[in-house]
């Protein structure tokens, strides 16, 4: 063996991507606030309107009966559960789940569940069965996450080879008797890592999943994970809208994110969720006049995109977490803007999730501290944008060779027209919180990738 290839890189992610999540961006469908029904069977009916709206993956906030010891608020924390086996009977029941989810395959979607697996309710039917299973504070009796205000939850022991086999297995019921497509793991870094491992190999040989971790960690990407939270992406750009941060720290997290995190990894990115929400505030109490800056760079840069509900209605009000106030679907102009982007990001392949995508670069600017300006350039098509993150107008121009082109209007209609040529002496006008995305390159065929299952180009 020649001395060299003991030192030969090896890939740090060793899972594969299922194909259905190329282009995907994901819509975390909160079901007691969906609708007024509340039920698995009305939000049924929104799945051919977020189809349409270009949405791939279907996330299901938690979908099991909740603990009523120590219950918080009239209904209860949807993360509180009392059996991993069972139906929320606010929600419908079995039958009414496996609907859904077959609705959603028909329509091209796919269906992720909400899994809790660092701790459950109180009266979790394991505590009477296998109290053995769980954590103990030093006096020996149950607890709660320890530092947080998860009252109403008790922590499991994954020191516990029989816990991590029942826990695999009811991952494993899931997709097996109502066919779901994967699953979003709360908390998932409160778990070990070889538990998360072990499980998705188990559910690979069922059929290729999607696994999604709320947590910021790039071993979750080696052999468990599709993607992680962008937590600190989001944190960051509320700093920027609040003028507590400029475009600098931006490129801090772009930086890590692609030195940090393998390549083949997929990051969140998201202006709202349901803690968000709840706890922080709506999107536009976060990013006020930033807003539509923020989930403009939310779909366009690397990341997988995520909607959370009744985003693309405008919803102005924070959800409750522990009672019932469903949603006001109203028109709103947030749907086009939506629905502009995903088609935008689902006709460039440039634009891509993972690497099916092409990378972010950096276009230096007279405005460095106002202006993020990036290409994401696969060979056959570019893509430029550039965003005044900041509450002034901008007259900015770019140096370097990576954005100079010919290009048209990516997204018409939703900021002013941009420049047809990018040259070295080019300029461009930016009102405060403005952007521009211009494109070059064939398009994928929407029509012909649904007729033929693989993507088609047009001029």
């Amino acid at each position: 063996m020649d001395d060299l290839d003991r030192f030969q890189p090896r890939s740090p992610v060793t899972l594969t991507h299922p194909d259905w999540c190329r282009d995907a961006v994901i819509y975390q469908l909160n079901t007691r606030q969906f609708t007024p029904e509340g039920t698995f069977r009305a939000a049924q009916d929104h799945l051919e309107r977020l189809a349409d709206l270009g949405v791939g993956i279907i996330w299901l906030m938690p979908v099991h009966e909740i603990g009523r010891q120590h219950r918080k608020g009239t209904l209860g924390s949807p993360y509180a559960v009392r059996d991993h086996y069972s139906v929320n009977p606010e929600f419908g029941d079995l039958d009414d789940l496996r609907s859904f989810v077959r609705a959603a395959h028909d329509l091209g979607l796919r269906v992720i569940l909400d899994w809790v697996a660092n701790h459950t309710a109180w009266d979790n039917v394991l505590v009477t069965e296998h109290p053995e299973w769980f954590d103990r504070d030093p006096l020996g009796e149950l607890r709660s996450t320890p530092w947080w205000d998860w009252d109403d939850v008790i922590d499991l022991d994954y020191s516990r080879p029989e816990l991590r086999r029942y826990m695999t297995q009811a991952l494993a019921y899931w997709v097996r008797e109502v066919d779901v497509d994967g699953f979003r793991c709360d908390v998932a870094g409160y778990v070990p890592t070889d538990f998360w491992e072990h499980a998705r190999t188990e559910l690979e040989r069922i059929k290729p999943v999607f696994l999604l971790a709320e947590w910021e960690s790039r071993e979750l990407h080696h052999a468990a994970f599709d993607a992680t939270y962008a937590w600190t992406w989001n944190v960051t750009m509320h700093h920027i809208a609040s003028g507590r941060a400029d475009v600098k720290a931006l490129h801090i997290y772009y930086s890590w994110n692609e030195k940090a995190f393998p390549r083949r990894s997929m990051r969140l990115m998201f202006v709202s969720n349901h803690d968000k929400n709840a706890w922080e505030g709506t999107e536009y109490e976060q990013f006020g006049d930033a807003v539509d800056a923020a989930i403009v760079l939310s779909v366009i840069g690397e990341g997988l995109p995520m909607i959370y509900s009744g985003q693309e209605a405008g919803n102005p009000r924070r959800l409750p977490f522990f009672e019932r106030d469903p949603i006001d679907w109203q028109p709103h102009r947030m749907a086009e803007v939506y629905r502009q982007l995903i088609t935008l990001r689902r006709r460039c392949p440039a634009l891509w999730n993972s690497d099916w995508g092409a990378r972010m670069h950096w276009v230096p600017s007279t405005e460095g501290t106002r202006v993020l300006s990036f290409v994401r350039d696969n060979g056959t098509q570019k893509v430029f944008a550039c965003l005044n993150l900041s509450p002034h107008p901008v007259e900015v121009s770019f140096s370097g060779l990576l954005h100079l082109g010919h290009y048209e209007d990516a997204l018409p209609g939703l900021s002013a027209p941009g420049p047809e040529v990018l040259a070295a002496d080019t300029s461009v006008s930016l009102p405060p919180w403005g952007y521009r995305v211009l494109r070059s390159g064939p398009l994928v065929d929407l029509d012909r990738t649904l007729r033929t299952g693989s993507p088609g180009m047009s001029a």
